[in-house]
């Protein structure tokens, strides 16, 4: 059996190997075997019989937790499993946190240890009390809107008699006569004010990540966030697709609006909001969003794809959201950008994990030949782009043949349709299996 999440293996013990020990009771718990190599082979220990007696002791005196200690034999040779159960207090080696994540042990620092020390005391971010913050900070304006939603939405049919001390109280953001960070994030008048990064930070790129056009910074109450900068982005950012009903002029967003509102809506409610504020990239063929802070345990990108289990960062947030008429469901969101994308034609989004944080991106479906001239590709790109539309997918062999180039300069135009234009993307690491297709598709 290979090592993962709950299994290392050891050819020989040394005291370090507490660490491992600390990191298994801090996460899910484990067994640490000494005396098998990497393969899972049993390849015995000499001292067996001193070690018998120090590994317990070591394990009680110096992290203050008791474990099974066995002593098994296989073909005349000796080894140790010691099973770790998961601990329900945070355990230190030393000083140091560590914490077993997939086949790896980490030393929890900074927010990963505030985080971590918070879950293991049964609490979560956004559930502490924030105690410079008084009734006096509370936005009226939040307050009325969550009010009309929650009757709309028919989770509080009843809240609208409610004063705003009384919803705060009656939503649990208020303990001890103090508001929870939650209450001061979602309804303050000015959340920066006790988290600097409390804010969606917009910009309008051209060909490339280095050539911003424009940008602006939004600002409010988590609770209104979302569509305040859907509001901006609507009116500033996105070129509407122009129709007509019989005279009557209308404007249609080229981007699923609900698909745009839940992806800002999951960032809001998942993020680390000790790190940077959530960004929102507009290109021209694509719509990207970054938030900080990693994905729960257990669960994968592949995973959003499909009907999954929510296990949001910040709970309390989810549940005033859901209270609140933003979001409809745990763990289906990321399911309905998906959905929302595939109703207007639009590629499937892509969710990456990227600079310690989440990224999603809703791609356009504009790669007409007008608009990838627009876009100032040269013929031959264009030519490529198209072909690699209709058979799925081109290879450098293909781009020279199609474009009557050689490797360099077929080498060079598809560097540049993945890495200026975002329109391809590189699949494969070396050699004849590589190949370009369209991003998204």
């Amino acid at each position: 059996m290979p090592e993962n999440q709950n299994i290392e293996y050891k050819r020989s013990w040394r005291d370090e190997y507490l660490k491992w020990i600390c990191g298994f009771a801090n996460a899910n718990g484990g067994k640490l075997y000494i005396g098998v190599d990497d393969f899972g082979e049993v390849v015995g220990v000499s001292n067996y019989k001193k070690l018998a007696e120090d590994i317990p002791n070591k394990i009680q005196n110096i992290l203050g937790i008791f474990c099974d200690v066995n002593l098994l034999e296989k073909d005349e040779k000796h080894y140790f499993v010691i099973i770790v159960q998961q601990q329900t207090v945070p355990i230190s080696y030393k000083g140091e946190y560590h914490y077993r994540t997939g086949s790896t042990k980490q030393v929890l620092k900074g927010q990963s240890l505030n985080q971590f020390i918070l879950r293991k005391s049964g609490k979560s971010w956004d559930s502490v009390i924030e105690l410079g913050a008084d009734f006096d900070i509370i936005d009226e304006e939040s307050i009325e809107t969550f009010k009309r939603n929650a009757i709309q939405s028919k989770r509080l049919p009843y809240a609208s008699n409610d004063s705003a001390r009384e919803l705060l109280s009656n939503l649990r953001l208020i303990e001890n006569d103090s508001l929870r960070r939650a209450a001061v994030l979602l309804f303050g008048k000015d959340p920066k004010d006790f988290y600097i990064s409390a804010y969606i930070k917009i910009g309008r790129f051209g060909k490339s990540d280095s050539d911003l056009l424009y940008q602006d910074i939004v600002e409010a109450p988590a609770f209104l966030l979302a569509d305040r900068a859907i509001e901006i982005l609507e009116k500033k950012y996105f070129s509407s697709n122009i129709s007509y009903v019989g005279l009557h002029r209308r404007e249609d967003s080229p981007y699923p609006y609900e698909a745009v509102r839940e992806v800002i809506l999951n960032a809001i409610v998942h993020r680390d909001y000790f790190s940077s504020p959530i960004q929102i990239r507009v290109y021209d063929n694509r719509l990207f969003v970054w938030n900080e802070g990693s994905l729960p345990e257990g669960l994968s990108i592949e995973d959003l794809e499909r009907k999954h289990t929510s296990n949001p960062r910040n709970p309390i947030l989810a549940d005033i959201c859901f209270k609140g008429g933003l979001i409809e469901a745990w763990g289906r969101g990321t399911i309905k950008i998906i959905e929302e994308s595939k109703k207007m034609g639009l590629p499937k989004p892509k969710f990456e994990v990227l600079s310690g944080g989440i990224g999603v991106t809703i791609y356009l479906n504009i790669l007409t030949k007008e608009y990838l001239k627009k876009m100032g590709l040269s013929e031959r790109q264009i030519s490529a782009v198209i072909y690699a539309k209709e058979i799925g997918k081109i290879t450098n062999s293909n781009y020279q043949k199609l474009a009557e180039v050689s490797k360099a300069s077929a080498t060079r135009d598809l560097k540049e349709l993945c890495e200026e234009y975002g329109i391809f993307e590189k699949i494969g690491k070396s050699g004849a299996g590589i190949f370009y297709k369209i991003m998204g598709s």
